[in-house]
Parts: C-alpha cells; structure tokens; sequence
C-alpha cells in the first residue's frame, strides 16, 4: 500500500491557499438551445440574460443588489455580480419583466426553470405561484391564468441551506477545499417558457424494448380530450402502434417497428418522431438498447449491452468550470468535455454528485457515450473521518455488514425528515432521466454520503425505474444489495473479486499533476502526486494496461478519477480551464 500517499490526502486540506483567476475560452452564447431535446416544441420563449437580483440578510438588510446574467449563480464569474457567497440564513431574490404581446386564446402557458438550487419560491405579478425543493431537478408553472398582455413581473426568492439542512448538494461546501467544491445558489439551469394547446402532453416515459421490437411511449396528459399520432421522420421505421387507457391521465402507447439499428457507443443510432396528441405536437427521439447483467461463456456476470457483455471503461465525471462552477457557459463546452473522453479510448462517463441540463444528456446519446448517473447525495454534515478516511485506509471496515451500523450514524441522514427530503429528490431525478438512452447505470449511494437503508432504498428506487442496473452503494457500506458489487480503489492493488455480480471497480486512479498556472488555487490535492508530465504518463499508461488485464480476469466496468481539474483536485485528463490535455 502507498502509506505515503494515502495519508497525504486524508490529511486536513489548505483552506487558505492563495486564490486566482481562471476561465475557459468557451464563448458564452447565452444558452439559447431548447434545454429539453426529448420533449421539444416549437413554442419556446428564452428567458435567460439579465434580470435583477438583491441579497436580504438574516436581519432582513439588503447586502447586496444589482444586475445578474442568468442562468448563472451570483457565486462565479459569469454572473457579472459581486460573486456574493449566499449563506443559510440568507434570501436572494430575483426580478425579472418580461412581455406578452398577446395572450393566445385555448393555450396555455408553461414557465419551466432547469434547476434552482435549493428552495425556490416564484411569483408572477406578486401571485404566489408554489416553491420548489432540490437544487438539481426541473420543475413547472402553469402561468396562464396569471399572465397579462404587455409586461409581467417574475419573482423567484431562493434559500440555499447547503448541508444545514439534508437536501441533495453534491460536492458544494460553504468552506471549500479538497474533494469539496465552492457552493453555488440560485438559479443555474435555464429559465424558459412555452405555449401549448389546451390539452397537452404533460410528461413523457419512452422505453425500448429490443426483445419484442418495439418502444413504449408512456403520455401523461392534462385531460383525455385528444387522439395520439406517432409520425417518424424515417416513415419505414415505424409498422403499427396502439393506445391503451392506462388511468384518467395516462396514455400506454405500443409502437412496433420495422427494421432498426441497436444503439451502441460505435454507432450510437438514434430515431426521432414526432407525437401529436390532439392539437399539442412536439418532436422526440428514442434508441433501441438494453442495459442489464448477465453471465458471459465463462459464467462470469458481466455488465450488458444488447444482451452482449461489454466492459464500461468510464471517467469519472463533475461537469464544473472555473467562471460558471456547475452550469456550462455553452452547449460547445458539454460537446467538448464528452469527445474528449470518447476520443481518448472511454465509452463511458459516471456523473458524478451532480444532474447535468438536459442537453448534455442528449450529446451522450447522440455521440455514443454511456452514463452511469449517481443520485445526487445529501443529507447534513458528513463525519469523513468516520465514513470515508477510516474505511479507505481500513478496508474491512467497509465492506462488512455489522461495522456498517456504526459507521452510519455518521452519514448525515439521521432523521426521517432528511429521509424523506432523500426519496422525493430520488424520486425526481429518476423520473426526470428515466428516457434518456444512454444511461445505462443509476448508482444510489457514494462512499457512504447521505446513506441509509440501502436494500430499502433499493426498493423505492425500482419502483421509477427497473430497466438498468442500480449500483446500491458506491465505494464501501456495501448492504448486500444491488446489481453490481463496487469498490473504489485508489492505494491498494487493483485485483478482480469474483462473485455472484458484476465486479466493477467504481473509481480509481486519482493521479494528479498540478499545471503551471492552469489552476484556481495554490493547492494541491489527489490520491497519488506527480511533478512531472512524463511520469505521470507513465503512471497512467501502466494503470490502463493493469485495468485491460483484470477486464479478461472479470472486471465488469471501471471509472478513472477524473475528466478535470476540480479547485483543488488535480487530478484531471485536462486542467480546470480545459486548455492543457495532461494524458493522452
């Protein structure tokens, strides 16, 4: 084991070190694309830009105000704020006027906000439209009845709790450092309206079925008013379909298929159509795939493609940039980290404590890049000595059962209030991800963050989605449940464990370079530390060629920590500012 460089980064990071500025040469564009490609219309109003924005403190005094470049936090740069930092005890509030030229008789109004980050309470022309809670997925308005010909005034007041409270904050920290990022607050995904007849589509569920060719389109709908019409861009592709009324506001739709491509990283084949639904009509897209775990010629479980065993060899992936943190300044930034981790030999990405726009989802599919998705973690102050430095030096400790009790009580989900704010928010990712293609992987739980009842939340998990593996428990605190049993390895031997499930090494690697001044701060942290670029490439080229080994062996799927620089975490392919590519 590397004595030496296990307790270098269990050691208490530099919260001090010296700061600087840094940005990437995307081209901010101002986020115009339709942020939702699987459910597209062609009504789309775009209310990104500038709206106004003030912080009122605990005493109820204004600290600051001004003008603020939506969708991005007033924590990072492009903002154009002061790079206010919002605490717990804080409210910031957002205005924003817009105008309606005409109000279209028999439509109605849909106002849809990306994500805001993590309580949202919104108002249109000081009516109180409904809060949202979770910080990472979409949520809707149906503004018809409050909108007025000419301007019209929106409100969003958010509070941001970080790890106060129990809501899902990924890798945020009010006192970054270390394996843990600036917090952000507010609004970060796009803000966008549309019109739609007055009976629509509300939701949507596609699912493949490659067994009995045919796909699954599952309609939510506002009322049982309409007839459906699927229409293929392909007019061969499609043989028949049927309509099954499922209850008063669902519609079951069979569509069986000609001919067709299985989807696949190498030929990631994707079929668009249009539904109609009465007079409400939108574009989508599906791809005819399956994800599972079966037994190869060997008997040895493997991950599946198609019913085909296929090693996932992924990055681990954060999706943060220096001048935005988690919002990407432009589609070309998504486009450019996914290529560049397909081109350097990956067919898969585990995103990582974070649920990406829509968009970048949608790239994945199309480019032929495999996801496996964590449900973003939560819960209130984590004890790390106790769940993560003591099981990552100690091994049994976590992966046996009867230690795990003890070590549980340290992972921040303590109360049955926490637990619940956990299932909602896994409720909500779920179903918000549920029909994108190439997620081929949920994983519940990470290294013991936010973790309890795993078998149970197993459980809860399979009722949204029961069409992919689920990864229980990420790293250690394994409770014997799951599709895949997965560890993380960063200072011990890399070796295969043979069982009655797919062996999958879920992260490992964590070699870090730090890259003249390609960096955010004056820190330095990662699993194993390299001076030069040489050695490090050295490093790396051993560590795939070990992975390639232990993929005949039996190893079902591996992740490499990271695709980049993180603030203080070194140890991406490229930098932070995604200017210098350090492993090739």
């Amino acid at each position: 084991m590397y004595w030496k460089e296990m307790l270098s980064a269990i050691a208490k990071p530099d919260k001090n070190a010296t700061r600087y500025e840094l940005s990437t040469d995307f081209k901010y564009t101002g986020l115009q694309e339709y942020p939702r490609p699987q459910m597209q219309r062609k009504s789309y109003i775009n209310l990104n830009g500038q709206w106004d924005y003030r912080v009122i403190d605990g005493k109820g005094q204004v600290a600051c105000s001004g003008p603020i470049e939506v969708p991005f936090s007033p924590e990072t740069k492009l903002s154009g704020t002061e790079r206010h930092i919002l605490l717990p005890e804080e409210t910031l509030e957002y205005t924003k006027v817009f105008e309606i030229d005409k109000i279209k008789n028999n439509k109605h109004l849909l106002l849809h906000f990306g994500a805001v980050d993590q309580v949202a309470q919104v108002f249109l022309n000081g009516i109180n439209l409904g809060i949202h809670e979770g910080g990472y997925t979409s949520f809707s308005f149906d503004i018809t009845d409050y909108v007025v010909e000419g301007n019209n005034e929106l409100k969003v007041k958010v509070r941001d709790y970080t790890d106060k409270v129990g809501y899902a904050r990924g890798k945020q920290s009010l006192e970054p450092c270390g394996m843990w990022y600036s917090a952000q607050s507010g609004i970060w995904q796009t803000v966008w309206m549309e019109w739609v007849s007055d009976v629509y589509v509300t939701n949507m569920v596609i699912t493949p079925d490659i067994d009995n060719d045919r796909v699954y389109i599952d309609l939510k709908v506002s009322e049982m008013k309409g007839q459906v019409r699927i229409i293929a861009s392909n007019p061969d592709l499609i043989k028949d379909f049927n309509v099954e009324n499922m209850r008063d506001d669902k519609l079951h739709v069979v569509v069986n298929l000609n001919e067709y491509k299985l989807w696949t990283p190498d030929e990631p084949q994707l079929y668009f159509i249009t539904v109609e639904y009465g007079k409400d009509s939108f574009s989508t897209y599906f791809a005819m795939r399956h994800f599972g775990v079966e037994k190869d010629e060997k008997a040895i479980p493997r991950l599946t493609l198609n019913h085909k065993p296929l090693f996932m060899h992924g990055v681990l992936d954060q999706g943060y940039y220096p001048e935005s943190l988690m919002t990407p300044p432009s589609d070309d930034a998504m486009i450019y980290d996914i290529e560049m981790i397909k081109n350097l030999g990956f067919n898969m990405i585990r995103k990582h404590c974070k649920v990406e726009p829509m968009r970048w989802y949608f790239h994945c599919d199309r480019l032929g890049m495999i996801v496996w998705q964590d449900i973003v973690n939560g819960g209130t102050k984590y004890d790390m000595n106790m769940i993560c430095n003591i099981p990552t030096v100690v091994r049994p400790f976590g992966n046996t059962k009867d230690k795990n009790r003890l070590f549980l009580r340290f992972t921040g989900r303590n109360t049955e209030k926490s637990k619940e704010v956990w299932h909602k928010e896994c409720k909500e990712m779920m179903e918000q991800l549920r029909s994108v293609p190439s997620l081929g992987q949920w994983c519940l739980f990470n290294e013991g963050w936010g973790q309890f009842d795993a078998n149970d939340c197993l459980k809860y998990a399979l009722k949204f989605d029961d069409t992919r593996p689920i990864d229980a428990a990420s790293g250690w605190f394994h409770e014997g449940c799951g599709d895949v049993f997965s560890e993380h390895k960063y200072f011990e031997e890399l070796k295969v464990k043979l069982g009655e499930r797919p062996y999958v090494i879920s992260e490992y690697g964590g070699f870090s370079l730090k890259v003249g001044n390609h960096v955010i701060r004056d820190a330095v942290y990662g699993y194993k530390k390299y001076s030069q670029q040489k050695d490090l490439q050295d490093a790396y080229n051993e560590l795939m060629k070990k992975i390639k080994s232990l993929e005949i062996e039996g190893l079902a799927g591996a992740v490499f920590t990271q695709a980049t620089d993180i603030e203080d975490e070194v140890n991406g392919l490229i930098t932070y500012d995604r200017k210098v590519q350090k492993l090739y």
